[in-house]
């Protein structure tokens, strides 16, 4: 088996931020956009460039991801010719052990990319909100002769901090990488995408797992070590819309950007291309909107039952709205249910949550507020 370029995407993360909406699931299987979940964007983007072998890392609260995944049949990745594995901590002679940083769960599945055997790797996360195509940064890697490629987005001075921050020259290589600088020298920040040449990427691995020293982290210890090696890292800059969703506030905004329905956003009606973003069909029945309802630049997905006001909202499958209910600027998730004459402001309401008639969420609209459960009476 040998392939010019497998992917790796990183989703065992805990995302404690996302507080109840993580409870009891992995992040990237967190329900974005009315009828996507997170993890939809990183698998979509792989099937739209081709990328036919493909291992998902999954740990934390995985069981729901896993069945979620399955065998990849969701985006077309479940052929002859192509795979998706997913895959987690496993007993060895050495012990079991979790995944202990990012790199480490790369090495722990180096068996896998063996299989593989493919020429370049590329290691993405798997809660991040975009939708590109890799093809043009593996052909810069190449035409570079490059050692690891990361993808940079341009971000405010302000934000810099946040980010692990990279510093090139006139030729885009990589000089200088920093993670989360207090005065950062540059605004160019790490989107935690990398392609990396498999047997460069194979010894850097190995390197680490044996350094007692390392935390075993791409930002931390393997991008520092292969710019001290003299090792050659370009640069590839991405312009479009992403958005790293680890808070109740970023998820809001991100679901809240589809509404803009414009160049600032991930536009889901503008399909540029095949860059489509596949999803689960629930095989729900059609949306019903009430004849005294009122629905405002709202994104309703099927099966959602509204017979109350939604004003700028995204709104789930299968949720409910009643009469005279009020709702504004929120996330109402699937299965939620919303109870007769309720105000909601600025409010994410999560999964299967159940609200009870004449309830007011956030009417001081100081931050994002998150209803998770049941709070009938």
């Amino acid at each position: 088996m040998s392939t010019q370029m497998a992917a790796m995407i990183l989703a065992g993360g805990k995302g404690t931020r996302l507080k109840a909406l993580t409870k009891k699931v992995a992040k990237p299987a967190v329900s974005y956009g009315g009828k996507y979940r997170i993890i939809d964007f990183p698998l979509s983007n792989c099937a739209n460039s081709g990328i036919t072998y493909i291992g998902v890392l999954t740990q934390y609260e995985s069981s729901a991801l896993n069945g979620y995944i399955g065998n990849g049949e969701k985006w077309g990745l479940n052929g002859v010719r192509s795979m998706t594995s997913v895959l987690t901590p496993k007993q060895t002679d050495e012990g079991s052990n979790w995944y202990s940083g990012t790199a480490d769960a790369i090495y722990q599945n180096i068996d896998w990319l063996d299989v593989v055997d493919p020429e370049y790797v590329l290691i993405l996360s798997g809660d991040h909100i975009y939708s590109c195509s890799y093809e043009d940064m593996l052909k810069k890697h190449i035409a570079n002769k490059a050692d690891c490629t990361i993808s940079v987005i341009e971000v405010p001075w302000e934000e810099a901090p946040r980010f692990g921050i990279l510093t090139v020259n006139e030729k885009d290589e990589i000089v200088k990488f920093t993670e989360k600088p207090k005065n950062p020298d540059s605004n160019l920040a790490s989107m935690g995408i990398y392609i990396f040449t498999y047997k460069t990427l194979r010894a850097a691995l190995r390197a680490d797992a044996k350094d007692e020293n390392s935390e075993h982290d791409f930002g931390k210890n393997i991008i520092p070590n292969m710019l001290k090696q003299g090792k050659k890292l370009m640069a590839y800059t991405y312009r479009g819309y992403w958005k790293d969703v680890g808070t109740v506030a970023s998820l809001h905004q991100a679901n809240m950007d589809l509404l803009l329905n414009d160049e600032t956003a991930t536009n889901l009606y503008t399909v540029q291309g095949n860059n489509r973003i596949y999803s689960e069909d629930t095989c729900s029945a059609p949306q019903y909107i009430g004849k005294s309802a009122v629905v405002k630049d709202c994104l309703i997905n099927q099966g959602a039952y509204i017979l109350g006001k939604v004003d700028h909202c995204v709104i789930s499958n299968e949720s409910f709205v009643d009469e005279g209910s009020e709702v504004y600027n929120s996330v109402i998730m699937y299965g939620a249910k919303v109870g007769k004459n309720c105000k909601i402001y600025d409010a994410i309401v999560g999964p299967d949550t159940k609200i009870a008639d004449n309830s007011i969420i956030n009417a001081d609209r100081k931050e994002i507020a998150l209803v998770a459960g049941n709070l009938e009476e």
